[in-house]
């Protein structure tokens, strides 16, 4: 290999023990340590063939070679130094995103913003570190090599960018999982309807039947770049049967877990009352709230004094679109 110059590819073919042609192929070089792993490494590219693919795979297996564990790529990079364990870190979200910003963060990462301002920060520390040091080898002498004020300084820095990357976990976390966003409510409020709409298919079951929705649904949506993860529960009431009794145990359980708490309740057959026992029961801290009132075409003089006055929570229209299908939104 180190007779071919780095970062060059070369054509030829690849042939069996009976010499028989598998593919024709291109090989391209890589001489450490200027390759992702900081080794030698050789990349083969054939065909699209499924057939073909096996082939390759089972001839260099049989030649003494083994299939790499997953990740190990990115472990002998990180081993040989050729990136920190924050941009290992982000492999594995770039090789998972599934949305524009999750895309996006992993990139940032990769490239090693983060890492970059940390070591800066480090050599800081360590330079710092070192007239403090020389100081006190001067100690008898009443020499001060150590700005104070640069310290303070480079302290609050350090501080910030903690704080920074602290509040930042929350949100990168939902870039990457997604934001669970959990539909909840009493039988009957419209919730499977509005998963259905939301998604823009027939996912869950709709009928007057209460209690339909036994279990949990859960589906992924796209707003924007951002993944949300909608669940939809099982109805909030005193359980009739043990299975219903555990359907309702378990939306308890995904609203404690969810980020985002959709509320629907029906205009018509919910008292103000009950929406406020609900939400009291459902809402705890660091938990973003949407309460949605359905079916207010059937009962068009709803107000949102009637249920939320005093309580913190202001109104918002929807669209027209969604308005005439007879639902209203306030967030909290």
């Amino acid at each position: 290999m180190n007779e071919q110059p780095s970062h060059t590819i070369h054509f030829g073919t690849i042939r069996d023990e009976t010499g028989r042609i598998v593919d024709e192929v291109l090989v391209s070089l890589f001489i450490a340590p200027r390759s992702y792993t900081g080794e030698n490494v050789v990349e083969i590219s054939c065909h699209g063939s499924n057939y073909i693919l096996e082939e390759v795979i089972r001839l260099f297996i049989r030649a003494g070679v083994r299939q790499a564990q997953p990740g190990e790529f990115t472990l002998r990079a990180f081993l040989n130094g050729r990136m920190d364990l924050s941009q290992a870190e982000a492999v594995a979200d770039l090789i998972a995103s599934a949305s524009s910003e999750a895309h996006k963060l992993a990139i940032a990462q990769l490239r090693g913003g983060v890492s970059d301002e940390i070591k800066r920060l480090r050599q800081e520390l360590l330079d710092f570190a070192s007239l403090i040091e020389l100081e006190l080898d001067f100690s008898e002498e009443d020499v001060e090599f150590a700005d104070r004020t640069q310290l303070h300084h480079l302290i609050d820095r350090i501080q910030t960018l903690i704080k920074a990357l602290l509040d930042s976990f929350q949100l990168g976390n939902a870039i990457r999982q997604g934001v669970s966003t959990v539909i909840a409510g009493r039988p009957n409020a419209g919730k499977s309807t509005l998963l259905n709409a939301l998604l823009n298919e027939e996912r869950a079951i709709v009928s007057e039947i209460a209690g339909t929705t036994r279990d949990t649904i859960e589906e992924l949506l796209n707003i924007q770049g951002i993944q949300f993860r909608i669940i939809d529960t099982a109805g909030i009431r005193e359980a009739h049967d043990t299975i219903e009794a555990l359907g309702v145990e378990r939306t308890l359980e995904k609203v404690r877990q969810s980020a985002v708490l959709v509320y629907v309740f029906d205009v018509v057959k919910t008292s103000p009352e009950q929406v406020r026992h609900d939400l009291a029961q459902l809402i705890h801290s660091d938990l973003k709230v949407l309460v949605v009132a359905n079916k207010m075409d059937l009962n068009p003089y709803t107000q949102f004094e009637h249920y939320f006055e005093g309580a913190g929570i202001r109104e918002q229209g929807l669209g027209e679109g969604i308005r005439g299908a007879g639902s209203t939104i306030f967030p909290s």
